[in-house]
């Protein structure tokens, strides 16, 4: 097995981008989910209530700052756009090194179980895709180990899926037979969330090994 793509997502609900290397360390992927949207509340907004958060590309500039379509988060019209995409008063806010994650901080997906759907690997937004994985043999990889030459990820559990998943990551068309078929068909789970047990630098083409302990000796 090889790691075929790896995908940040500076901002969680918008677009992300790919990368061919990344750093993981126990937050996750490095520069992942860093900054969000909220209300002004200060509740969070994300794009299972308010989809055109989707329609926005968040990237890491040369420095690390967040930009949204190409701009500083922190611009005006990035602001305006937010609003527009959210609700009136709704901001962007990232603070230091705090993280906006559902659950835990990563997630890995197949190309077998993706094949097995026949969907666009985008609307699961993985952070990593391991190629040559036979079908849905993922739903057996709960409970196992995910070594890529040093870094261990941990697999929790199958990721159970939202309406997210429903909207055209291009158009942003929602078809709700897609949540429907996932639920049907794969028991509404989709794809593995997983933690980060040992750290480090991974990249597309390296290998995979599936484990049943998370170290071969004792981690240094």
């Amino acid at each position: 097995m090889r790691v075929a793509e790896l995908w940040r997502y500076p901002v969680k609900s918008m677009a992300g981008e790919r990368l061919e290397a990344a750093a993981l360390t126990g937050d996750g992927l490095d520069g992942d989910r860093v900054a969000w949207v909220e209300d002004p509340r200060g509740g969070l907004v994300t794009a299972r209530t308010r989809p055109r958060l989707l329609g926005h590309h968040a990237t890491l500039g040369p420095d690390g700052g967040v930009l949204v379509d190409g701009r500083p988060w922190d611009d005006a019209a990035v602001a305006r756009d937010v609003a527009l995409a959210a609700d009136d008063g709704a901001q962007l806010v990232t603070r230091g090194g705090e993280r906006r994650f559902d659950v835990l901080p990563l997630l890995v997906a197949t190309d077998g179980a993706i094949a097995a759907m026949g969907l666009d690997l985008r609307r699961f937004r993985p952070n990593v895709v391991v190629s040559g994985v036979e079908g849905l043999a993922e739903e057996g990889w709960p409970g196992k180990y995910l070594a890529v030459g040093d870094v261990v990820i941990g697999v929790a559990r199958l990721r159970p899926r939202c309406v997210m998943t429903t909207y055209d990551p291009d158009t942003l068309a929602q078809d709700p037979r897609v949540l429907r078929r996932i639920v049907k068909e794969r028991g509404g789970s989709f794809a593995l969330d997983c933690a980060v047990l040992r750290g480090g630098t991974i990249r597309v083409g390296d290998e995979v090994v599936l484990r049943d302990a998370p170290f071969d000796s004792a981690p240094a």
